[in-house]
């Protein structure tokens, strides 16, 4: 059998270490770096980042899209991808120990109020302020797909009164589950901790808004580890300034890098970190990557795959 083709489209990562990963993942592969394709219907294979629209749809032998991340809206958003072939997300478990870390991470920093406490050392002040158990402070994690459902069971680990909202019902222990629209204002007024990681699509995007944020209570936090377009960011500033969030931590943005004039960066309330929650890992990535090619190539179903329809 010939050595599989994959076409490497990730132009805004860099590619030494994943060409290094995926040639070590499955010797012989035949690794061609975009925009140097090489003969375009020798291409079986393709694993894409942001790719240029269009760079897909004239591939005549390509068989599987593999995304290197765990969301699949930057491919999905091409208005050329060929509809028929199966789309591959990102299941790493690396990626999910990332943004259980980060997660856990960012819930305990609110929890313990840091942020209050930095604010007292600028100011030499020394006070203790009072500190909540766990069981006190209600988590609420938007999405319980594979992240979710990962970071609510590290968060009961503390003792945290977690719930979730989901599209269906899922059964998690010692974790409320909320499900659907009719359900989620009573789910954001019952979370003091509001953390995001659902997939986007366009039932999801913008959900993080003025008319919803001003459900969760009063002095609420909010952590937005999925997407940028779940939040629409004109709404955040006027909800902090105003004490409705006391404070945000923000992974992703609408547009990124976020630009060197736009005013999150100075406010300070908002913490920003550069969409680094959760990085994917070459070495264990590739792996899995590989692992599929092989399925695919003995006639075996493919782990993975997307669901167009819904978006994830």
């Amino acid at each position: 059998m010939k050595p599989p083709v994959l076409l490497y489209a990730c132009p805004t990562v860099d590619q030494k270490g994943w060409v290094t990963a995926l040639a070590a993942a499955c010797p012989g592969i035949d690794i061609r770096l975009w925009p140097d394709t090489g003969d375009k219907a020798e291409i079986e294979y393709a694993f894409v980042w942001k790719q240029p629209p269009g760079i897909l749809s004239d591939l005549p032998n390509l068989q599987v899209i593999f995304s290197l991340g765990a969301g699949v809206e930057h491919v999905l958003t091409d208005p050329s991808l060929p509809s028929h072939l199966p789309l591959i997300r990102m299941v790493d478990p690396t990626l999910v120990t990332g943004m259980v870390e980060f997660v856990v991470m960012q819930v305990l920093h609110y929890h313990r109020s840091m942020p209050d406490y930095a604010a007292q050392q600028k100011a030499g002040l020394w006070k203790q302020l009072p500190q909540r158990l766990p069981s006190e402070r209600r988590i609420g994690i938007l999405g319980l797909g594979e992240l979710g459902a990962a970071c609510a069971q590290a968060l009961t680990g503390f003792g945290f009164n977690v719930a979730g909202w989901a599209r269906t019902a899922k059964d998690l222990p010692n974790v409320a589950t909320y499900v659907g629209p009719t359900e989620l204002q009573p789910f954001l007024a019952r979370t003091d901790i509001l953390v995001c990681l659902l997939p986007l699509t366009g039932q999801t995007r913008g959900i993080l808004n003025r008319e919803t944020l001003s459900i969760l209570p009063r002095g609420a936090y909010l952590i937005n580890a999925a997407r940028g377009g779940h939040l629409v960011e004109d709404d955040l500033i006027p909800l902090l300034d105003d004490g409705q969030l006391a404070g945000a931590t923000l992974d992703v943005f609408t547009v990124e890098p976020l630009p060197a004039s736009h005013p999150f960066w100075t406010h300070p309330q908002i913490t920003i970190v550069p969409h680094a929650a959760a990085l994917t890992h070459p070495a264990t990535a590739s792996r899995i990557v590989a692992a599929n090619i092989d399925r695919h190539r003995r006639g075996e179903a493919l782990l993975h795959v997307v669901d167009r329809a819904r978006g994830y």
